[in-house]
Order: structure tokens, then C-alpha cells, then sequence
């Protein structure tokens, strides 16, 4: 199948609402053509619905929406040239693969022989080749969703919409196929929305992301941006597992802030720029289990060095996560490489870890 026109969608100020129910909030944004664009959020946060307004399945109350330079607000569903993927699925069970893969390509009436050799190569991409007789119900959840993503990308829409298509399948099929979509999409070069809920899936295959939480866009940003340069706590909370903590600005020079906790614990942070601080305002910080690094002997060099005890040891295969105790006050969370044989720290034990000035996050409060 050649890769397909790459379609640039802008979205412009748009407001969803369901009675007085702000569904989505004012949300823009640009995704650039060929890009696979991921909107990741919790459940009720207003993903679905930009996705189905984007394909013309919702109205907007307020705001514009562009593919290219056209305006396609008041274009119905079918003229707007989207694919779509959901994530139940979707296939007509009365129809082989064959039938469901071309279906879009007899409605568009192309011919006979064009469709025969757009379907086969479709089916090559997907890995369903020799499937083409089969009915759904002699498919594999993973099998159905591939035809459903066949099906979409056949017709080459200007913008493939992909909601939640992993969503029903097991861990160990999601990893893989997600690998697939993300393959397939930079074969055919298709601009692509996808939604999830999951931060481990838009983070290994997205381009960028825009995190939304209760309506509102809080952060776009490439993957290791949205993970390591959250602009709020409540970014950073969704995207991964962390440590939280408020203090009180004590010092700024010119490259670093040094912040005093509740406890009088003081942790040496670098400046972030494009944060306004000033000394003796209260700010959040952070830093993600896998940052800190436990210690054996510390040593005066080591930056923001903590102490306490291990109150639960987990294994999770190649990691050990331990819950660390610090002055009887404050739980932190840190990882190390699981060693082999009984060289890992125990619970009760007491332990140090140092957390790298760099590898500390650093939010305004109250966002």
C-alpha cells in the first residue's frame, strides 16, 4: 500500500458540552502531517470525545477544526475522509476478512482490480495474509483488530482516529501489537490520533502527546519531555509512578534552587526555565522511583542524600522497588536493578539514596 497525502489538522478553541457538563474545554492544538499524535488522559476526561468530534460523530459548541486549510466544521462524518479504529472491535460478523477489509472500497466505488490489489497488500501489512476467508468469529481478538485497522488504513483517509484499539486485549498481545500500529503507521505515513488511557502505550509509540485531564489540554510534548519535564504535579502524578513533596525556596543562584521541606530536609534542584520563583515561595517537587539511586557509603560529593529504612521490598523480575521511610515522616519510592542471588536490601533495613539535582522535577502548587 503507498504511503498516502499527510493531512495537517488544527484545532482551534474548541468547547464540547453535554447540557452543563464542559466535556472539553477550549482545547487547541496543531498535529503535524504523518504524525502519530497520542491523546492521553483518565477515563471521562473529554479523549473520546475531541476524537469523535474530530470525525464528525460530535458538533463543537465552540471552535474550529481544519484538516489542511479546510474548515470541515459543518461536514458530516462521511465526507470528512477519516479512518476509524474502536476499540470494540467493530467487525461485520457476517462478512469474511476479505469483505470486511474492502467494504470502504466498494462504497467508494474503485475499481475491481485496484481495490483486489489494495485489499492483498492491506492484509500483507497486517499479517493476516491466508485469513481472507475466515469469519470474525474464527479470529483471535488480536486477528479482529487487525482487520479493523486494515480496513481503515485501505481507504487511505487523510487521518487514521484510533480509540482506545488495544484496550480489550491482553498485556503480552498489547506490547505487540502496539509495536505494529506504530510500524504501520510510518509505512504509510498516515497522520494519526490515537486515544488511550495507558501511559506506558503512548509513551513508547507516539510522536508527541497531549495530556488532558478534566477537559482541559494540560501538556504537549514529545514522550521523554511529558515524562521527565511535567509542568504540573498532576501531569507528572498520571504519567508515572513518583515521589511527591512541598517545600519552601530557601536559595536561588544562577543555575540551581535550594528547597527546604516540611521536615528540614533541604534538596538542591536545577533551574527549570520559564518557572517564576522567588525566595519563600512554596513549590512542589518530585522525582520518579527509578532517578534515585541508593547508596552504600555516602560520600560528601553526592547531591540531596536522604536516610531511612525499607518498609517494603517488591520484585518485579528485572527491578526491585522499595518503599523507604524517611524520618519517620515521609515514604519514598526507589528502584534498583535486580541483583542476582540475595545482594538486594532487605525490609528494616536502613539505606541511603542520593537523588541527582537533575533528576528532580520542580511544579508550581495548586495545578
Amino acid at each position: 500500500m503507498d504511503a498516502v497525502s499527510s493531512t495537517r489538522l488544527r484545532i482551534e478553541n474548541i468547547t464540547i458540552k453535554f447540557d452543563d457538563v464542559v466535556a472539553v474545554d477550549n482545547v487547541s492544538l496543531i498535529v503535524e502531517p504523518g504524525e502519530f499524535f497520542t491523546l492521553l488522559g483518565p477515563s471521562g476526561c473529554g479523549k473520546t470525545t475531541l476524537l469523535r468530534t474530530i470525525a464528525g460523530f460530535c458538533n463543537q459548541n465552540k471552535g474550529h477544526i481544519y484538516f489542511n486549510d479546510r474548515l470541515v466544521d459543518s461536514q458530516p462524518a462521511h465526507h470528512r475522509d477519516t479512518g476509524m479504529v474502536f476499540q470494540n472491535y467493530a467487525v461485520f460478523p457476517h462478512l469474511t476478512v476479505w469483505q470486511n477489509v474492502e467494504y470502504g472500497l466498494k462504497a467508494r466505488r474503485v475499481p475491481k482490480k485496484e481495490m483486489s490489489d489494495r485489499v492483498k497488500e492491506a492484509l500483507r501489512l497486517v499479517d493476516l495474509t491466508g485469513y481472507e476467508n475466515r469469519k470474525p468469529s474464527q479470529l483471535s481478538g488480536g486477528q479482529q483488530q487487525r482487520v479493523v485497522v486494515a480496513r481503515a488504513a485501505v481507504v487511505r483517509p487523510q487521518i487514521l482516529l484510533m480509540d482506545e484499539p488495544l484496550a480489550n486485549l491482553d498485556a503480552k498481545l498489547r506490547v505487540r501489537l502496539r509495536e505494529e500500529l506504530r510500524e504501520l503507521q510510518q509505512k504509510l505515513g498516515i497522520t494519526t490520533i490515537y486515544v488511550t488511557h495507558d501511559q506506558d502505550e503512548a509513551l513508547s509509540i507516539s510522536d508527541r502527546i497531549a495530556v488532558m485531564l478534566k477537559g482541559k489540554v494540560k501538556q504537549i510534548g514529545y514522550p521523554m519531555e511529558i515524562y521527565r519535564f511535567p509542568v504540573t504535579k498532576n501531569v507528572a502524578e498520571f504519567v508515572g509512578e513518583g515521589t511527591f513533596f512541598n517545600g519552601i525556596i530557601i536559595k536561588i543562584n544562577d543555575k540551581q534552587i535550594t528547597i527546604e521541606l516540611k521536615d528540614g530536609t533541604n534538596l538542591v534542584v536545577n533551574l527549570i526555565s520559564g518557572f517564576d520563583i522567588s525566595v519563600g515561595q512554596s513549590v512542589g517537587l518530585g522525582f520518579r522511583p527509578q532517578d534515585a539511586k541508593i547508596v552504600v557509603d555516602p560520600i560528601s560529593d553526592l547531591e540531596n542524600v536522604l536516610y531511612g529504612t525499607v518498609s517494603q521490598k517488591m520484585y518485579f523480575g528485572g527491578i526491585v522497588r522499595y518503599k523507604v521511610e524517611i524520618n519517620s515522616k515521609m515514604l519514598v519510592q526507589v528502584e534498583e536493578f535486580a541483583p542476582i542471588g540475595d545482594g538486594s536490601n532487605n525490609e528494616k533495613d536502613k539505606i541511603s539514596i542520593s537523588i541527582p539535582s537533575d533528576r528532580l522535577m520542580l511544579f508550581p502548587l495548586g495545578e
